[in-house]
């Protein structure tokens, strides 16, 4: 197999019984076809007929070789839904637009997109060794072929020659932002043809990935940021007297903390909540850090993790931050961070680098 993609749908709403057969006779002259799938809502009496008088056999695999029609609906998975996404799409602006899509990407994959074919499998024990071919489109596999005849590679010779695979990626990322402009619910229209702009276009390819996915059509809906609690913050009630722990023992961990709230309100504070508790602890001490670090200067916006620092501080800040309780490892005596933080002498050793 070439792994050839026609790129043409047959589906077409409110069709009459004989637009199937006026699609399949360009398929026909672009590539005279021996077999096809038989699916069930694609055949009527007038395809079936069409299908006797050309030679054309409906079968949905060869005898004995029960994985062909996966070799054929895996162009489905691997060039359609890539292309085209899982959008909601309806209507007849969004059949042309479909049909535009698909003319460019049957091109652009027959001519430009090389792949691989499975040439074996040799099993060595448990290991099973595959072999593969080396890289090329279905164009070059069709005229490397000895069962092509010279007139019909000639043709390819001559369509290659006139394909240019920068303006075929802009015509299918053209498509692809309106389809997805459809799906996402903006007024149905058919975007007329245009003349592209390829050296926009081209200085564009280089920052693409800057933007993260590159095919509209698979850009995920930008998340607001969450601003509320699914449930309610249990250390609500007593955050002010742990605020006055931490800023009498900075060095307290929260464990010890935990311990004590239990000792106040037994059965309040059970052990699950140990590591909520270790959270907001380490979220008041990275605060605490921000506001000794722009004393006098305008501070971000941005609570916590944001904002720039400025240079001459680094080895200060590098001696300040906390150790993570949770991250492993030998642990050294308590941190420099609660004397600098409350001009109080250090209860422990200071920090070893």
């Amino acid at each position: 197999m070439t792994g050839t993609l026609l790129g043409r749908s047959p589906r077409h709403p409110n069709r009459p019984p004989t637009a199937r057969i006026d699609l399949l006779k360009p398929l026909q002259a672009r590539q005279p076809p021996t077999k096809r799938a038989g699916e069930p809502e694609f055949i009527n009496d007038g395809v079936l007929e069409f299908a006797r008088r050309n030679g054309i056999e409906f079968t949905r695999s060869r005898p004995y070789r029960k994985n062909d029609q996966a070799w054929v609906e895996q162009k489905n998975g691997s060039v359609v839904r890539r292309m085209v996404g899982y959008g909601r799409l309806s209507g007849l602006a969004a059949a042309e637009s479909l049909s535009r899509l698909y003319s460019s990407t049957r091109l652009f994959v027959n001519f430009f997109q090389p792949s691989f074919k499975l040439l074996g499998k040799e099993r060595i024990g448990a290991r099973v060794r595959k072999t593969y071919s080396a890289p090329a489109t279905p164009a070059s596999r069709l005229l490397s072929s000895e069962h092509l005849d010279d007139a019909s590679k000639e043709k390819l010779r001559a369509v290659l020659a006139s394909l240019d695979p920068l303006r075929l990626l802009d015509e299918i990322r053209t498509m692809q932002r309106h389809l997805a402009s459809l799906a996402a619910g903006a007024e149905a229209y058919a975007p007329p043809s245009r003349s592209a702009d390829l050296e926009r276009f081209l200085a564009s390819l280089s920052s693409a990935w800057e933007k993260g996915e590159a095919r509209p059509t698979h850009r995920k809906k930008a998340k607001n940021e969450r601003d509320w609690r699914t449930r309610k913050d249990p250390f609500e009630s007593v955050w002010p007297k742990l605020v006055g722990w931490l800023e009498a023992e900075p060095d307290m961990p929260a464990k010890e903390a935990l311990a004590r709230l239990q000792a106040e309100h037994p059965g309040a504070y059970p052990k699950g909540q140990l590591r909520t508790l270790q959270r907001r602890v380490r979220e008041w001490r990275a605060l605490a850090v921000r506001r000794l670090m722009f004393t006098g200067e305008d501070e971000p916006t941005r609570d916590l993790g944001g904002g720039p620092i400025p240079p001459q501080k680094f080895p200060q800040v590098m001696s300040l931050l906390p150790l993570d309780p949770l991250l492993p490892g030998p642990r050294p005596g308590p941190p420099r961070y609660a004397s600098a933080c409350l001009g109080q002498a250090s209860r422990g050793s200071p920090r070893t680098e």
